[in-house]
């Protein structure tokens, strides 16, 4: 679907023109995975699959929202002054999680809006498509009601949304790499401090290709809130050995040291997230040294950790890594993303991406019982108003 056909629909369902036109990025994580929340370093990147909106202000204080993708729901509405989240509005609660806090930070919005949501990001695909819709809608209220809302405040917002609104408690990672995307850089981001670098994304002829298992995740019913409470049990027990402010702050060595006063499951957890710490550190490294084996390494190990240690992965993902794997012309492979389902990404060289699709496609197919899908992965831009429309 092109943007006509987006503005097309507006017009169909709200029977008159929209005035703007917005899109904001989903991202990928290179290496980093379920350390965000405990304070570690990510290294993401924004992609060109992300999610639309075509809006036109209302004369009353009530926001219309329809999306394209859950046609079936119709139009959603709700009264600026009332944003209490309720479950019978689903996907729109991220909408009023938006509004909710930005209100609360900047007053009243001055009137309601029209919205038509339209996103080319699989759902549930594990490529953030919750977060990209927060952040599409912090930069449509920002612009809307010109507000002074910086790409890092934006981030911010969006992780208190999910967190205090929808319920799940994930770290800051999606909505950094969203708000501060840049075309062909990902970003190295510390999570307990926010300090954050660029780094060129320089693959010498090879292509990312996402991998969607087409198996649906949903984070706030998975089991990612029980690994963060294993994390958190780990850290209130570490405490009393040493002072630390995040899980990622302690090495392996100490973590060795006081291993006995852990589950097997905390230590697991905990190893994970050490390791994989260091791992993003020498990732970027590698990258930025033109080392693509070694970084291909180092994504293997990510997943092998994940698979092992973090226990995140499932039968569909490792179908498709360890698959990406055994492929010729294949830097490294790892799932991304929260896991439980969603995607997984391998780094192929450009002129062997259409038979690496065919033959880890078939296995996969052959072994899981349903095909999964495959997108070439761009590296784009964070959130921007593509054009007014009159």
């Amino acid at each position: 679907m092109n943007v006509a056909d987006i503005q097309s629909k507006f017009s169909e369902v709200f029977g008159k023109t929209g005035e703007g036109i917005y899109f904001a990025p989903g991202r990928i994580n290179l290496i980093g995975e379920h350390i965000d929340y405990n304070g570690g370093m990510v290294f993401p990147a924004a992609i060109t699959l992300g999610t639309y909106a075509v809006v036109a202000p209302r004369k009353d204080k009530v926001i219309h929202a329809y999306s394209i993708n859950a046609s079936n729901l119709g139009v959603i509405g709700f009264n600026l002054s009332d944003t209490v989240y309720n479950e019978a509005h689903q996907w729109v609660n991220y909408i009023k999680g938006v509004a909710k806090y930005l209100q609360e930070e900047k007053g009243e919005f001055p009137h309601g809006l029209d919205i038509l949501v339209y996103g080319n990001i699989p759902n549930a695909a594990g490529l953030s498509s919750s977060a990209s819709l927060e952040m599409l809608m912090a930069h449509i209220f920002r612009c809307t009601y010109d507000l002074d809302l910086s790409p890092v405040d934006a981030a911010l917002l969006g992780k208190r949304v999910e967190n205090e609104y929808i319920g799940v408690n994930s770290g800051i990672m999606d909505q950094f790499s969203i708000s501060l995307g840049k075309k062909e850089k990902a970003i190295l981001l510390n999570c307990n401090t926010l300090d954050y670098t660029y780094y060129p994304i320089e693959l010498k002829g090879n292509k990312i290709i996402i991998m969607y298992t087409n198996k649906r995740r949903a984070l706030a019913d998975s089991k990612y809130n029980e690994r963060r409470s294993e994390c958190d049990a780990a850290i209130s027990k570490l405490k009393q050995f040493y002072e630390f402010d995040v899980l990622c702050d302690l090495t392996l060595e100490q973590l060795e040291a006081h291993k006995e006063a852990l589950t097997e499951v905390e230590y697991k957890r905990t190893y994970h997230s050490i390791s994989e710490n260091t791992r993003v550190k020498e990732a970027a490294k590698a990258l930025q040294q033109g080392k693509l084996q070694r970084f291909g390494e180092l994504l293997k190990a990510s997943h092998i950790s994940l698979r092992d240690d973090y226990e995140v992965s499932g039968i569909e993902l490792d179908t498709l890594v360890e698959t990406a794997w055994k492929e010729p012309d294949v830097v490294g492979a790892r799932m991304t993303g929260a896991g439980f389902g969603g995607s997984a990404f391998a780094i192929v060289k450009e002129e062997s991406v259409a038979s690496f699709i065919q033959a880890v496609g078939k296995v996969y197919k052959d072994k899981i019982g349903y095909e999964a899908d495959f997108y070439i992965a761009e590296i784009g831009e964070g959130p921007v108003k593509l054009e007014s429309i009159n």
